[in-house]
């Protein structure tokens, strides 16, 4: 059975390719207390489906290229789209002056 992650992609600006970051919990050998640690992992998505800050899980596999050894399996969530609203008195103010 193939080793699967779940994390965040954090790049969609190549093709076929993103870049996912996973977040896991360790404890310190000698103070026992617990900090994340962060590891981006590059996986192979073959029809451009995800896209930024979705949450996909991740499954590794034969090589694709020198650093993609992984391959998005599913999107888990879509991200939430920000919607930008324009300030209209601000434009006029600017053109007055």
């Amino acid at each position: 059975m193939a080793l699967t992650k779940i994390g965040t992609v954090v790049s969609a600006k190549r093709d076929k390719t993103i870049t996912v970051a996973v977040e896991s919990r360790q404890m310190h050998p000698l103070y026992r207390k617990q900090y994340t640690v962060t590891r981006k992992y590059t996986a192979h998505d073959e029809n451009n489906e995800a896209k930024l800050n979705d949450r996909v899980q991740i499954s590794e596999t034969r090589p694709y290229s020198k650093t993609k050894t992984w391959k998005m399996d599913k999107i888990l969530a879509h991200a939430h789209e920000v919607i930008v609203l324009q300030d209209d008195t601000a434009e006029a103010e600017g053109s007055e002056k």
